[in-house]
């Protein structure tokens, strides 16, 4: 949502866009167009081109939800086609609670930019609950559910008169209420399900849920190929025609075992219960067998043709299935991002959204949370600054933007601090990798999770920088004509041409604000530079309604695609967020009446936050000629 100048000059809402095509009949270059998870898959199997999904289960506390939202970024880099999140009917499945299910799924999905498929049961629930779950699912944007009856509630299950009894009967509500609105995929087994009379039973009951609308089949865990082959030329042959991914489960611990096994009321095979009986009580080495027994299974799947799909059952851990998945050549991080930021996995969002402030470029999640009640966004352009609607900022500690590193090792690597010069020390270690005095890397700082690529173009030079008082939160080299499938600059597909104004964006005490006050004027009009404190005292000579463009790409048959600006009034909002971190991540971990407290606590009052362009970017970048001039104005020599 936008407030009552929107983005556009206009009063009320930003102009809207759509994927293809903006109201003023222009292509919305850089969208992302929405592409149905049943549809992906068929394009996968046509092209012969295997994939993997991985499982996930809401984790009990919050903590683990920090974790775990840290967890699928980092198995999201390895290319998974989506993930799946299960239904915990005893965690509030349906609610707002951190640890829920649609929770999980939305914060997979929206901050994590992952294809996301959602469980949902009926069993023991109105129609009315579910199709309230239903349109909770919608509005986060999650348009894929794997469909479950559920399981009973006590010994027995009961058949309720005024609900859905089976997973047929909710992939039928889910086609009469939404048609083709979600893909929808169900349960298969490959044993029989343990609840029905027999394996031939079982399959009739499948074959009911796929014609009751149902787009693919997930399998429940089993342990020999010939198994899941089996089970899937016999869906075949009652006309089941549909994908079918088996599902695999690496064993990852002897308990882990016992419990899915007992869950599933499946019976280990003799083969498996000889191998792991002599190492039970040994995690490792049950785990190193796990991943060879997993990784021989996908590979006999594979090496049959007649699978190109795996499901994976991470049960929340990534060393096994990450390993299985690169001894198989699936483990595929991306050469080329479609965007230069983070993108949602929102399709609403993924189809209009292509143009973002850079100031936010280490900080996705809370730029997508910040903007998150956005219907619509900028087309192809920022257009007019306007003051967009930018929700408040005032819990840091949401579980999806929280650090996920302990106060006690944050300690460690930011230490305990003496003076200001300790923390330009902090900075400075950061970019080098090298250790503290105390032994300790830096990992992270309040404004970045971690390096980008482009910072290794300019890592001389920005330590040099930092430690003499230049505390870089965020930059990017000047690039002319770069390929777009540069394994550093890279992004938007083959066949384009990438461009760059260099931009810095820092920290400087008042000292340092007031030297370069005075020579940046000389040189006007190539320098764009806006300089603002935590009191909203601030100095630019840019238009202050006049995005200016740092980042773009040419591609064949697309207009030019300019996905990163700096907008003025965008970075009035980040000061705000920008020195918040000082105290709110930094300054919180010490006692407030301590030194270090003290010393986050002054800079984050005194200092001023900058950001300068260099907009001639065919030409070498002179931005640091403009902080040698202003260290020199300031009686400041570089060692």
């Amino acid at each position: 949502m936008v407030s009552s100048r929107d983005l556009n000059g206009d009063s009320g809402r930003i102009k809207p866009a759509s994927a293809a095509v903006t109201q003023n009949g222009h292509s919305n270059c850089g969208a992302v167009a929405f592409v149905p998870l049943k549809e992906k898959i068929d394009k996968r199997i046509q092209a012969r081109d295997p994939w993997f999904s991985l499982e996930f289960f809401p984790p009990r506390t919050e903590k683990g939800a920090t974790n775990l939202v840290g967890r699928l970024d980092r198995m999201g880099e390895g290319g998974p086609l989506f993930i799946d999140v299960t239904w915990h009917p005893a965690g509030d499945p349906g609610g707002d609670k951190v640890t829920s299910s649609t929770k999980i799924a939305g914060t997979v999905l929206n901050y994590c930019g992952i294809d996301t498929m959602l469980h949902m049961t009926c069993s023991n629930q109105t129609k009315t609950t579910v199709k309230k779950n239903l349109e909770k699912t919608k509005r986060l944007g999650v348009r894929s559910i794997l469909a479950l009856r559920g399981d009973a509630v006590g010994n027995d299950w009961q058949y309720n008169d005024d609900g859905l009894n089976y997973g047929s009967d909710l992939v039928r509500l889910i086609r009469d209420e939404y048609d083709d609105y979600f893909t929808i995929c169900v349960a298969g087994y490959p044993k029989g399900h343990p609840d029905s009379e027999s394996y031939e039973e079982d399959l009739l009951h499948l074959k009911q849920k796929v014609d009751a609308g149902a787009d693919m089949i997930i399998t429940q865990l089993f342990f020999k190929a010939e198994e899941f082959l089996k089970f899937q030329n016999d869906c075949r042959d009652i006309g089941i025609e549909c994908p079918i991914i088996p599902g695999i489960f690496p064993i990852q611990t002897n308990r882990s075992l016992v419990q899915l096994t007992k869950l599933s009321k499946l019976d280990v095979p003799d083969d498996v219960r000889s191998a792991i009986e002599p190492i039970k009580d040994n995690d490792e080495a049950i785990r190193n067998y796990g991943v060879h027994y997993a990784t021989a299974l996908c590979k006999e799947l594979l090496e049959s043709g007649q699978v190109l799909g795996l499901h994976m059952y991470t049960l929340n851990l990534e060393t096994a299935t990450i390993s299985i998945l690169k001894s198989l050549g699936l483990w595929l991080p991306a050469i080329s991002r479609p965007l230069p930021w983070k993108t949602s996995g929102n399709p609403e969002r993924q189809a209009n959204e292509v143009v973002r402030p850079i100031f936010w470029g280490a900080r996705p999640k809370s730029y997508i949370h910040r903007t998150q009640n956005w219907d619509e966004f900028p087309n192809g352009r920022w257009g007019d600054s306007a003051s967009p609607a930018f929700g408040e900022l005032k819990d840091y500690h949401l579980f999806y933007l929280r650090s996920r590193t302990a106060n006690e090792k944050l300690l460690q690597q930011w230490g305990e601090l003496t003076d200001e010069f300790d923390v330009w020390k902090v900075f400075s270690l950061f970019i080098s990798g090298e250790k503290n005095d105390g032994g300790y890397k830096i990992s992270e700082t309040p404004w970045c999770d971690g390096l980008s690529k482009e910072t290794e173009v300019m890592r001389d030079r920005l330590i040099m920088y930092n430690n003499l008082g230049i505390l870089t939160i965020n930059s990017q080299p000047n690039i002319n004509a770069m390929s777009s499938t540069h394994p550093v600059f890279g992004w938007g597909g083959e066949g384009g041409y990438l461009f760059q104004k260099a931009y810095l964006e820092f920290f400087v005490k008042p000292e340092y604000a007031e030297a370069l006050k005075k020579v940046l004027p000389k040189y006007e009009p190539r320098v764009n530079y806006h300089m603002i404190n935590r009191d909203g005292e601030d100095f630019t000579n840019a238009d202050r309604q006049t995005p200016n463009g740092v980042t773009w790409g040419i591609f064949p048959g697309k207009e030019i695609v300019q996905p990163t600006v700096v907008d003025p009034v965008s970075f009035i909002v980040w000061k705000d967020e920008a020195f918040g971190l000082w105290m709110e991540k930094w300054g919180a971990l010490y006692d407030p009446t301590s030194t270090p407290y003290k010393i986050i606590e002054s800079i984050c009052d005194s200092y001023y936050l900058v950001n300068l362009v260099d907009n001639d970017f065919p030409k070498e970048s002179i931005l640091w000629d403009v902080l040698d001039d202003m260290l020199t104005t300031a009686g400041v020599k570089k060692e």
